[in-house]
């Protein structure tokens, strides 16, 4: 049911980050560890199943509305996939 914007104490901007501003150019990520990184967390940081559950349900639409600017590995196995950035988008400063 919605709720008059009166009933909250606070309210924020919605900030949706580029993925070039969260991700290192060099690296690739799964998915829960961009999950951490868009709350400005280390990709390594240990959360609790519900927290990083919630985090990345939030994350997968920002990687499906960004999907120009990943690539994408091919799993081994039972490994995930790992997305890192599209080299279109990396600044030329950052490329070696």
């Amino acid at each position: 049911m919605p709720k008059p914007k009166d009933d909250f104490d606070a309210l924020y901007g919605y900030l949706l980050y580029d993925p070039v501003d969260v991700l290192d150019a060099d690296y690739m990520y799964t998915v829960p560890e961009i999950a951490r990184m868009l709350q400005g967390l280390d990709p390594t940081t240990d959360l609790d199943d519900e927290t990083e559950d919630r985090l990345v349900e939030w994350t997968i639409p920002w990687i499906i509305a960004n999907e120009s600017d990943f690539v994408i590995n091919d799993p081994r196995g039972d490994e995930p996939g790992y997305f890192g950035l599209h080299p279109d988008v990396i600044p030329e400063e950052d490329e070696e």
